[in-house]
């Protein structure tokens, strides 16, 4: 063979060991797998007393861990259809869906097609089943953030082509999400978006002039609304007679749950705060109900899981970004934005490191649209790295 075949014949062929290599990442299938059977678990013992109480007597004990079983079903279903789609197809989707999505918005709006609940009208109805927009504009948002940053790649440094429209998209679900109210999930949203126009490579100035004005934004509803500005107060002093049994019940009861489990809990399923103390012990409060019953070290072991997830989808998110695939890098890194942002606040209010405010905790709360859209969101996710993986094996998708 002469000189310049030997040199040119491992051009274009692959290193033996990535031959070999998994289509996926099995380290981050095992932890969001021990993440939802662990919450599947937990929803079980947060929710097994509520059946001796007047409001749900007549749902039995195994109501909630039912209906948490049954979500986790329709989720996997879910995200096996979203797996099977190219991440290219995700993107020319990325526009519509986001229309989609703010429509479902307005109809929870229409009387007698959305649902209230505990004042909040957030839900549509779909026979028995309650879904929740808002949930679905998670995904909706780190699509549109991912694709818009792609296609305004030139422009990340102007005001008004760079800036502008992603901030009126960003007002427009703003100003939609708060008329139901559900602040929890525009904040949410927001993070994801700002976060991946900052990995986008945004303009420092305009970056620092978008945080600063959305940081003012909350703190303004927040001081125009009595009972958010309520929370707020409370949550610096919750042990003030006058705030025990009224705002700040719930962040009370959270602290004496987490003071309860000491270093290793007083044992699974014996926790005595979900036994109509806590309120929603089961969905955002479940991170409280682990402290208890598990104590420092099981809390310990739910924000290592999670840490974990998040590293994983920045490096995923990395790789796919050095190889060019930028849309597929964003989504990657803007799902880990979600699941980091979501569980700290669920873990901050829950510790009373943040003020009191209703968002489950990632893969481990009781809820329906919310499981069914992470689990959606960790397809998309594994997808990224599926399609990574076939690169460095040099097999095209």
């Amino acid at each position: 063979m002469s000189l310049f075949a030997e040199l040119t014949s491992g051009i274009n062929t692959v290193r033996p060991g990535r031959t070999t290599m998994r289509g996926f990442d099995l380290s981050l299938v095992i932890v969001a797998t021990a993440l939802v059977l662990f919450g599947l678990l937990m929803v079980y013992s947060a929710s097994i007393g509520l059946a001796d109480g007047p409001r749900y007597s007549t749902y039995g004990r195994f109501y909630f861990v039912g209906r948490h079983a049954a979500f986790i079903t329709v989720g996997l279903a879910c995200a096996a259809i979203a797996a099977t789609i190219s991440m290219k197809t995700w993107e020319r989707l990325a526009v519509p869906i986001f229309l989609a999505t703010m429509a479902l918005l307005l109809i929870v709006l229409v009387p007698g097609i959305g649902r209230e609940v505990n004042g909040a009208r957030r839900w549509v109805g779909v026979g028995p089943i309650n879904f929740q927009p808002s949930e679905l504009m998670k995904v909706a948002v780190l699509l549109f953030a991912a694709a818009y940053t792609v296609r305004k790649q030139q422009h990340m440094k102007n005001f008004v082509r760079g800036f502008l429209p992603m901030a009126c998209a960003l007002a427009g679900v703003g100003l939609v999400l708060l008329m139901e109210p559900d602040l929890g999930a525009f904040m949410v949203c927001v993070a994801i978006a700002v976060g991946i126009l900052f990995i986008g490579g945004i303009n420092g100035k305009l970056f620092s002039a978008l945080l600063s004005i959305m940081m003012g934004s909350f703190l303004l509803l927040i001081w125009l609304s009595p009972w958010r500005r309520e929370r707020l107060f409370v949550y610096l002093d919750p042990w003030n007679p006058s705030n025990t049994y009224g705002s700040a019940y719930q962040l009370s009861h959270s602290l004496i749950a987490l003071g309860r489990g000491h270093w290793f809990g007083v044992g699974l399923g014996a926790s005595v705060e979900k036994l109509h103390y806590l309120p929603e012990a089961h969905t955002d409060f479940i991170f409280s109900v682990i402290g208890e019953e598990l104590g420092f070290v099981g809390l310990m072991g739910v924000v290592c899981l999670f840490a974990f997830l998040v590293w994983r989808g920045f490096e995923i998110g990395r790789q796919a970004i050095a190889m060019e695939r930028v849309f597929s890098g964003l989504v990657a890194q803007g799902v880990a934005l979600w699941f980091g942002v979501q569980a700290f606040i669920n873990m901050g209010v829950c510790v009373g490191l943040l003020p009191t405010k209703g968002l489950t905790l990632p893969l481990v709360s009781y809820g329906g649209s919310s499981i069914v859209m992470n689990l959606v969101a960790l397809a998309l996710l594994l997808r990224v790295d599926h399609e990574n993986r076939n690169l460095m094996r040099g097999v095209r998708t």
